[in-house]
């Protein structure tokens, strides 16, 4: 499919819309060119103005949405101290071009009795951890999906699992739609950028490094298989006594089903302090056509 390259022209201002009426009545009719959206909680960071400056280079019109989605959050979890900022968030979006923000009190008022299911990609990984969270994440982006009517939708690569959940319910579901990743963006140090950082201290920050060191570490040793990938990335979590692991594995990029070859993803999940923190890298492990390796496309090799 040919990239659509829109018109460059500045974004005079951006509408901000709080109900799902006036977001109807922002979009209109039919979207005239291309429509991109970008989801977000808030509390946006590099990374998402690198979503939304995306979404301005590839459409015409671009909507991001802000939210903190109370049926991702499971008993227990930051829902109540998960960062808002509205007004810088606000800031960021209008830097980068966005041309509506739709930032609702509430999406599904009264809260919804039909949902949709990720199915056995929900169950695994994040999953196992945070049961449901899957679930109420679909069910938030499917319905966001129908209220916008985007014909291009930005996520970030670093939520890997939620990009595959994303990508398999717009197949499955037939939403006339293309799902695009867009590659991590991290601080100089290499660490992912995320909301949740902000939790960190200075010394638990130091211990975060770990994730992304034994990422590249893994990913070094793809020419000599999964065995030795995950030996090198456990070798490094061993050594950082800050870093509580949750789990470390290989996985297919397309459904996170078993790998023993070719495209791969190294996804890690663990505790700082009390702050759960996921990353990831994509790396070719040996036996397929293509050198085994990391794939640049990661935005940072570190190895």
């Amino acid at each position: 499919m040919p990239v659509h390259m829109p018109a460059q022209t500045p974004v005079a201002s951006t509408l901000v819309v709080r109900t799902r009426a006036e977001l109807a009545a922002a979009l209109g009719g039919p979207a005239r060119g291309v429509r991109g959206v970008v989801m977000t909680m808030g509390a946006l960071h590099r990374g998402h103005a690198t979503l939304i400056r995306e979404a301005r280079r590839r459409a015409d019109q671009v909507i991001v949405t802000i939210f903190v989605n109370p049926l991702q959050f499971g008993p227990g979890e930051d829902l109540d101290r998960y960062p808002r900022t509205f007004d810088a968030d606000l800031d960021v979006c209008r830097r980068e071009g966005a041309d509506i923000v739709y930032a609702p009190s509430a999406v599904h008022d009264p809260a919804p009795l039909v949902t949709l299911s990720a199915g056995p990609l929900g169950g695994i990984l994040e999953g196992a951890s945070r049961p449901g969270h899957f679930d109420g994440m679909l069910t938030l982006v499917g319905t966001l999906f129908h209220l916008v009517r985007p014909d291009v939708a930005f996520f970030g690569r670093k939520d890997a699992q939620q990009l595959v959940c994303i990508r398999r319910m717009v197949a499955d579901l037939a939403f006339p739609l293309e799902v695009v990743g867009v590659p991590t963006v991290r601080d100089d140090d290499g660490l992912a950028l995320s909301s949740r950082n902000a939790y960190l201290d200075a010394g638990q920050r130091r211990s975060a490094l770990a994730l992304v060191r034994s990422l590249t570490a893994g990913a070094s040793r793809a020419a000599e298989g999964p065995t030795a990938v995950l030996a090198a990335a456990r070798e490094v979590l061993a050594g950082e006594a800050g870093v509580d692991l949750d789990y470390l594995t290989l996985a297919d990029p397309s459904d996170l089903g078993p790998v023993a070859e070719g495209p791969a993803l190294l996804l890690v999940a663990a505790r700082v302090g009390t702050t759960r923190l996921i990353d990831n890298i994509d790396l070719v492990l040996a036996g397929a056509s293509q050198p085994a390796g990391v794939f640049a496309h990661d935005g940072y090799q570190g190895v």
